[in-house]
């Protein structure tokens, strides 16, 4: 089978080659140039994102509108999908070479070729089969009045609606593939955090409320409170939880501890000291984070949970409401209220596990729908979604870890490949990896578990702009990478030798 599988990529390679790809420089790229394209996408990309979808109902229903924070897309416009195919993409295919169905050595050229040639085919399956059930199925709808006056069918309309995504997630892989190769990082990095950093600042000052009452920014809903109450309601236990919770301030200060938190593991690691065997004195460290899988379990625990909800919810339409009830919310954003689906929804902050919080209908537009829920099934959903982001997050990171190649066995081959070993032990590959194996298992585990942790805390508390602690965790983790690939870039402007220690030459 595996053998079946890997002719057929092989065979096949011809045509995926003819999808259409963006060359790779042929030198090295100077720091300016790389700023340069790395800044013109980021606008390109904020642009896009404010393009509205032509001929969409306003009404429509936008499934994944809770996890567009993470994806990088925005409700409403051609970059919907955000980069939502390509992570799929990414996870459908590690899935098939972790399970050896796809068996390609990586390490020879031809087949690195196939594979990423078959991973760009497998972006865009994946934007044509996340685009089309949600305009096939009437989820995004389209406008009526919109096709009467252009005099032509609704199908007509829906087609184009799905042209536009389709184009919108094109644009995407093509923006990504951009600054991949001729700016800093990886466009998927940059455009999470961008729509993180925008929904954050919006968190912050938005001002405006269409419907009047408290504004939904942080610091003009804290103004508003205090020009509507007095200080002595303040200060008192229901004044303080108007202030704290609904004012925001309690999410501001998670925020602000989760990104310190989050900083202070980036920055924890375990550096294994290496010497070149056959050039004195050339020496370094392999890092080994304490977050050693980075925050990559917990999109795929997120991804997984998305997907279980959006099915239950595909079913309830469909007549099917075994596995619960759903509520579609103004904004568009389908909510489980009961059932299996209600419990292995995501906690999102305060208002959905404390449950005179959540049953308030001062406070949560859903609360009539919580009203004789029991108190023990609102903690129970707390600790469902507690089990699934810890035990999730350590399962995801050991996976992730086995078929990336971040494992103590290939590591310990690619170290020795490049004539590198630990001082004071034998040059064998079989020593390495007995002696990465002692911390990298460890770490893996424990870094998962500490990530879940993490988003569980956020999640708990709120955090501003209701990015989710998913979604903050991601922007806290990809700015700190960035920051050690400017530094790097810098380094190496500085210092054209590290270039080819690097090999970027």
């Amino acid at each position: 089978m595996t053998m079946d599988i890997n002719d057929v990529l092989r065979r096949l390679q011809p045509y995926f080659e003819r999808i259409p790809s963006v060359e790779r420089p042929k030198g090295h790229v100077p720091f300016k140039e790389k700023f340069g394209w790395t800044v013109a996408i980021l606008l390109l990309y904020f642009l896009l994102v404010n393009v509205p979808v032509f001929g969409l109902d306003p009404h429509s229903i936008d499934i994944f509108a809770q996890y567009r924070a993470f994806f990088a897309g925005a409700t409403g416009s051609i970059l919907a999908l955000g980069i939502g195919p390509i992570v799929t993409a990414s996870i459908v295919l590690q899935l098939l070479v972790g399970a050896g169905i796809i068996n390609l050595d990586l390490t020879n050229p031809d087949d690195q070729a196939t594979y990423q040639d078959f991973q760009r085919f497998l972006v865009f399956v994946m934007i044509a089969l996340e685009a089309f059930p949600q305009v096939a199925g009437g989820l995004l709808r389209p406008n009526l009045d919109i096709a009467n006056a252009l005099g032509v069918p609704p199908s007509l309309i829906s087609l184009l609606i799905f042209l536009q995504l389709f184009i919108g997630g094109v644009l995407i892989v093509y923006m990504d593939e951009v600054v991949s190769k001729w700016g800093i990082g990886s466009g998927v990095s940059l455009f999470i955090l961008a729509s993180i950093s925008q929904a954050m600042v919006i968190g912050l000052f938005n001002w405006f409320n269409p419907r009047g009452g408290m504004p939904p920014g942080v610091f003009p809903r804290l103004f508003w409170i205090f020009q509507h109450y007095p200080i002595s309601y303040l200060l008192s236990a229901n004044g303080l939880i108007t202030l704290f919770i609904d004012g925001g301030i309690l999410a501001l200060i998670t925020t602000l501890i989760i990104i310190l938190l989050v900083v202070f593991a980036e920055g924890t690691r375990v550096e294994i000291p290496l010497a070149h065997h056959l050039v004195r004195g050339a020496r370094g460290r392999y890092p080994i984070k304490l977050i050693y899988a980075s925050v990559l379990p917990m999109i795929f625990v997120r991804a997984l949970q998305a997907l279980i909800v959006t099915f239950g919810f595909v079913l309830y339409r469909n007549g099917i409401k075994i596995l619960g009830d759903y509520v579609v919310t103004p904004g568009g954003s389908v909510v489980p209220i009961s059932g299996l689906m209600y419990l292995l929804s995501p906690i999102r902050s305060p208002y959905d596990w404390v449950p005179s919080l959540l049953k308030d209908p001062n406070r949560n537009f859903l609360a009539p729908y919580f009203a004789n829920t029991p108190d023990w099934l609102i903690y129970t959903h707390l600790l469902v979604d507690a089990t699934i982001l810890i035990v999730g997050g350590v399962l995801f990171a050991i996976f992730w870890v086995e078929t990336s190649g971040m494992d103590a066995k290939t590591v310990a081959s690619q170290i020795a490949k490049s004539g590198l070993q630990i001082p004071g032990f034998r040059k064998s590959p079989q020593v390495l990896e007995k002696i990465l194996s002692r911390y990298i298992p460890k770490v893996t585990v424990l870094g998962g578990a500490i990530i879940g942790l993490l988003t569980l805390i956020a999640n708990m508390l709120g955090t501003v702009g209701k990015v989710s602690g998913t979604g903050l965790l991601l922007a806290v983790s990809i700015a700190y990478q960035y920051y050690e690939d400017l530094t790097r870039e810098q380094l190496t402007e500085m210092h054209p030798m590290l270039r080819k220690f690097l090999g970027e030459e």
